[in-house]
């Protein structure tokens, strides 16, 4: 076995691995860098960087925008009839997350679970499960710097797809020139585009599509500041995860009622009768950003084809 087996610093120039955990390398390159110049591209479950705001909450703020794929606001969800799969993975450090971007975080954040009765038995034997994540400090020890999230949901990324016959167009010219990374493309799309018939309907014969739900963000990571034309992101969305709910486990909760927000409000009273939740409160509730549209739903397939194979 050579060097290049053992060690993966000998492979590439690209990058240097870290034996850090992911949420520590997370708050080591924020804090080495100036504010708003880093961006964060979260296309999984929101653990780590729940973790990291936990752990350093000022920290995290520091980053530019966090860029989630996850959720859906009104559309179907795809894990259950109401969630989509990385928000439903982890609900609690969604909520979490979410959470820092309200005036007042404490009104959204999730409740700490009660402890199982294997947690309860244990408790004086050993050290015991992990505890969970303490609350943020006070508002006013936050500072007026709030997380800015922008969610690009189901809703948004479903409509972009990546079609078969785009993808034959693309690399059967290079399969024929032997190219090795062509040959693989062809086979795990050609496989994945298989499952989507068995899946869904109206993907039978060619209308077989692949949605774009993760190269959406990258798509705006790379385009939404230099060239925003097209880019529409609303702001100031007050977007909660449902985070205990049987059948509602992941659900994004948005106030769809046509109602004025309330007045003179402080947000040190709590709840006021006739606004469980503080949904009507002017300094209550979470501050989401969404993308809701983008240069054109044909747009990112060719845009995404042309950045990998030239």
């Amino acid at each position: 076995m050579n060097e290049a087996d053992t060690d993966p610093t000998s492979r590439t120039s690209l990058f240097t691995p870290s034996h850090r955990p992911s949420h520590l390398e997370i708050l080591r390159i924020l804090d080495e860098n100036p504010p708003d110049s880093i961006t964060i591209i979260a296309i999984g479950p929101l653990t780590n960087l729940a973790l990291a705001a936990s752990h350093a909450p000022t920290t995290l703020i520091r980053a530019k925008a966090i860029l989630v794929m996850g959720g859906t606001i009104s559309e179907p969800g795809n894990i259950t009839p109401v969630a989509e799969f990385n928000t439903y993975a982890d609900t609690v450090a969604a909520a979490r997350l979410y959470a820092l971007s309200s005036p007042n975080p404490a009104s959204t954040m999730p409740p700490a679970p009660l402890p199982s009765e294997i947690q309860i038995k244990t408790s004086g034997d050993g050290p015991g499960p992990p505890p969970f994540l303490p609350p943020y400090p006070s508002r006013h020890e936050l500072g007026a710097r709030r997380l800015r999230v922008i969610l690009f949901p189901l809703d948004i990324t479903t409509r972009h797809q990546l079609r078969p016959d785009e993808v034959a167009a693309k690399v059967k010219p290079l399969i024929d020139k032997g190219s090795p990374l062509a040959e693989w493309t062809d086979a795990f799309l050609g496989s994945t585009f298989h499952k989507i018939k068995t899946l869904h309907h109206g993907h039978e014969g060619g209308s077989a599509a692949l949605s774009l739900h993760d190269p959406l963000c990258v798509w705006y990571a790379l385009t939404g500041t230099s060239q925003k034309e097209g880019w529409t992101v609303n702001g100031g969305e007050d977007v909660r995860v449902e985070t205990s709910g049987q059948w509602t486990r992941g659900m994004c909760v948005v106030d769809r009622r046509n109602r004025k927000r309330r007045v003179d409000d402080d947000g040190e009273g709590g709840e006021v009768s006739g606004d469980t939740g503080d949904w009507l409160s002017s300094v209550r509730g979470n501050r989401l950003s969404r993308c809701v549209g983008t240069p054109g739903e044909r747009a990112l397939a060719p845009f995404l084809l042309d950045r990998i194979f030239g």
